[in-house]
């Protein structure tokens, strides 16, 4: 199937490693021009070098931090100096520790605002007006399986990834008149890191595979391949969805 995205250019927010960098070798491989982003320089680089050996194809890497004001501005400006506009923008990042809520402090909770909401506000407004320009785009949010059915102890993610959906919502009501889609992705248990450091953490996250009908966790390529047709001509008349892609994990109806 020919996804129509030959010369897209992606902007992927923490791509270094997980699924930010599954959706990156994706994309990649569907012909996009791909611009990764990390905080960690090292590892972005090694994450450039990877994608340049197994796809052949060069991509653009911005390290940063996107919860920073400051610094999300200068690889906004980078990206847009390079390519003029951004089509396809996923936004993306790291999860907060997990904990109760009496574990965290006000400084945590403003930690996990600034890395999961203000960081998607911020990449959303500096893309969005080359997109109303060229009249297509898209915006993938990757969230979270906690925005339909929270996760205990995460307290955090469960709390600050359901405003991302809210928002994802809201936009897909206002940008559509301008072609373009707005949609929210919801990785449930994937093998990354991530899930390794909180199954480190709390033991009782191992009993998590039990709970998914497919019977196993998810793989990176899995998730990025919903990404990836999500951001496709294909998908073009799909937007303010929230796409689970849990092994069916999530309990709810709707």
């Amino acid at each position: 199937m020919d996804l129509g995205l030959k010369d897209k250019v992606a902007f992927i927010a923490a791509s270094s490693q997980g699924l930010g960098k599954a959706v990156a070798f994706e994309l990649v491989q569907e012909g996009a021009k791909v611009i990764i982003n990390g905080r960690n320089g090292g590892t972005l680089e090694r994450t450039k070098q990877e994608i340049k050996l197994l796809a052949g194809q060069e991509v653009l890497s911005i390290a940063g931090d996107l919860s920073i004001s400051g610094e999300r501005e200068k690889i906004i400006n980078t990206a847009l100096q390079t390519y003029g506009t951004i089509d396809i923008l996923v936004t993306n990042t790291g999860g907060p520790r997990s904990g109760t809520f009496e574990s965290f402090s006000d400084d945590d909770w403003d930690t996990a605002y600034k890395s999961l909401l203000s960081s998607t506000v911020g990449l959303i407004k500096g893309f969005v007006p080359g997109m109303k320009q060229k009249k297509w785009g898209r915006i993938i949010a990757i969230t979270s399986q906690a925005v339909k059915q929270p996760v205990n102890n995460l307290v955090l993610s469960n709390s600050v990834r359901a405003s991302v959906a809210g928002l994802i919502k809201t936009l897909s009501n206002e940008l559509g008149p301008d072609n373009i889609t707005v949609n929210n992705v919801m990785p449930g248990y994937t093998e990354t890191e991530r899930l390794k450091k909180l199954i480190k953490n709390d033991p009782s996250f191992t009993s998590a595979k039990s709970e998914i009908p497919l019977g196993r966790f998810g793989k990176p390529e899995e998730f990025a391949a919903a990404v990836a047709f999500l951001a496709s001509e294909r998908a073009s008349f799909i937007t303010g969805v929230s796409l689970a892609v849990d092994g069916g994990w999530i309990k709810s109806l709707i």
